[in-house]
């Protein structure tokens, strides 16, 4: 389980820099940016992005509870790929995206053991966003 979850992990920040790290051509990355991780996502670790987008908060809480690499480091990850689509998108209601990786966030602050002030600050620059 340990292993499958640090597979996930990997995967998850592979997404991740692609995503962050794809600023050579604007106009080019932003329109493909968000089906190109919708697809990543799907494919590689069979997460619904536009599913996950459309849930209601407890719809989302139980649809992450079913997510294979449902741990805390996972999720924030998660949260910081949905979050910059949010942030640097434009395909996508960047409002929800900001929506989603906030809860996402909370989720991990109510049920991981340990306290992030890290976390804490991705939650309050994602709340100033609104």
């Amino acid at each position: 389980m340990l292993r499958e979850i640090e597979k996930i992990a990997l995967m998850l920040r592979l997404i991740l820099g692609k995503l962050s790290g794809n600023k050579d051509n604007p106009a080019i990355a932003i329109e493909r940016q968000f089906e190109e991780t919708k697809e990543l996502l799907f494919t590689e670790l069979n997460f619904d992005l536009e599913k996950f987008l459309t849930l209601n908060e407890s719809e989302s809480v139980e649809y992450i509870s079913y997510f294979k690499g449902n741990d805390p480091l996972n999720l924030e990850l998660l949260a910081e790929i949905i979050s910059e689509l949010g942030l640097n998108g434009n395909n996508v209601d960047k409002r929800v995206c900001l929506q989603k990786a906030m809860q996402l966030y909370e989720f991990c602050s109510l049920t991981d053991k340990t306290y992030s002030i890290e976390r804490e600050n991705k939650i309050s620059i994602l709340r100033n966003q609104f």
